[in-house]
């Protein structure tokens, strides 16, 4: 169909307003142009819309050559020394994981122990009052139950005149003895002198026994009473008025308080890197804070299963070698400095025990001691742990302070006249009547 012409000059004056509208600057977009109304003549094709022009962006140069290899031969060289990094870490790593489960002083296998006095009666009877309970606190020399004492008491009373016959036999015979002493040859012999010298001997040998027996009738009747041997607690209490108990017979335990100390079973691996005297950790199971102490003693002998003697006495020897051989175990005693509060000392239970080394800590030269067991370490993983010298002497020097119980003692021996004053006051005197 044919375009019209428009009428007038409208359309060039809309093409020049549109053209004014439409200036861009540097990279703006240019705005849409208007499009003007026209007066037409019949049908006419309306101007295409133009649309909206972007400027790409302006690509870089790109690099040059050797640019690009340079940067690849940096990146090659972080990633190597990345990898060498990697690997020492790795080594590093895992001869620190050799030496601490290897050689390094510490151990697992570690145990909280006691010890326990078994206390017996000495005499034998029925128990008539108990006066302690599972679990109790006592002290050294307290009364824990009492026998039944009316059999021991009748054995006082009894002894106690059985010595008074013997302390006036002895009195009557000494006097005798002295009368026939003072009289001439006319009115005695040497004979008879003798023999009332004689009794006299015998009556003073029979009220010392007298009175040795009735010592020991009053030792037993103290025995009575059984009494606690040291500070500590009463554990495992099973008995109850009315048992009897026997003499000898161990019937109640006590825990002694102040006893305790930590066996640490060190591998044979270990033992070069243990000193008397060396200070300790012990991180009992459940508790953070570790107990602090240090080593006492290492013992000297533990069991060989070859070293038992066969049907005809001769050593049984196990023919069975594998190829892994396993380090024994050494018990290594250490006593216990200081707890801390709130941890309760339970003979049996197990702690991880860790051997510090000697002395405190040095702040100030702590990177020289880093250095310097970070040197040892991996020299004793290529050549083993050096065993420090005069750690572990070869006797043991120190005696253990002893201790004992009091020992029961027999009172001195009264004078016959002390029992029977008054029976023989002197050679010419009269006796007194009883």
């Amino acid at each position: 169909m044919p375009v019209l012409e428009t009428a007038g000059p409208g359309l060039e004056q809309a093409k020049s307003s549109s053209a004014a509208l439409n200036v861009s600057v540097g990279g703006i977009v240019d705005a849409p142009a208007q499009t003007p109304k026209l007066e037409t003549v019949g049908r006419v094709e309306p101007p295409p819309r133009e649309t909206p022009r972007q400027y790409a962006p302006i690509a870089e140069p790109p690099p040059p050559r050797e640019r690009r290899l340079a940067i690849r031969r940096l990146l090659g060289l972080a990633r190597g020394l990345a990898t060498l990094a990697a690997v020492l870490v790795a080594i590093l790593m895992a001869l620190a994981i050799w030496d601490y489960y290897v050689t390094a002083p510490w151990t697992r296998d570690g145990a909280l122990r006691v010890q326990v006095a078994s206390v017996a009666p000495q005499v034998s009877g029925q128990i008539t009052e108990l006066r302690v309970g599972d679990n109790q606190y006592v002290h050294k020399g307290e009364v824990l139950y009492v026998i039944d004492p009316f059999d021991f008491e009748t054995a006082v009373r009894s002894d106690q005149a059985q010595l008074q016959q013997k302390a006036a036999d002895l009195q009557v015979k000494l006097m005798q003895s002295a009368r026939r002493q003072q009289l001439s040859s006319l009115a005695t012999t040497a004979e008879e002198q003798q023999t009332f010298a004689g009794a006299a001997a015998q009556a003073k040998a029979a009220f010392e026994a007298a009175h040795q027996q009735l010592a020991q009738a009053q030792i037993n009747l103290q025995r009575t009473k059984v009494r606690s041997p040291v500070n500590g607690y009463v554990t495992n209490l099973l008995m109850r008025v009315g048992d009897y108990a026997h003499a000898g017979s161990a019937n109640i335990s006590i825990i002694d308080s102040e006893s305790y100390w930590i066996d640490g079973y060190f591998e044979e691996t270990k033992m070069a890197r243990l000193c008397i005297g060396d200070r300790v950790e012990a991180q009992l199971l459940g508790y953070s804070h570790p107990i602090l102490g240090h080593v006492t003693s290492v013992t000297r002998g533990i069991g060989v299963s070859d070293a038992a003697a066969g049907p005809q006495g001769l050593p049984n020897v196990d023919p069975v070698y594998t190829w892994v051989r396993l380090a024994q175990r050494v018990p290594v005693r250490i006593a216990i400095d200081s707890v801390p509060l709130g941890v309760p000392l339970v003979s049996g239970m197990t702690a991880t025990v860790t051997v510090k080394g000697v002395g405190g800590d040095n702040r100030d030269a702590w990177l020289d001691r880093t250095i310097a067991a970070v040197k040892g370490r991996v020299s004793d993983v290529f050549e083993g742990a050096p065993a420090r010298p005069a750690c572990i002497p070869a006797t043991t020097t120190e005696r253990v302070k002893p201790t004992s119980l009091p020992a029961d003692k027999e009172g001195s021996a009264p004078a016959p006249d002390q029992l029977n004053p008054g029976l023989a006051p002197s050679v010419a005197g009269s006796p007194k009547n009883y």
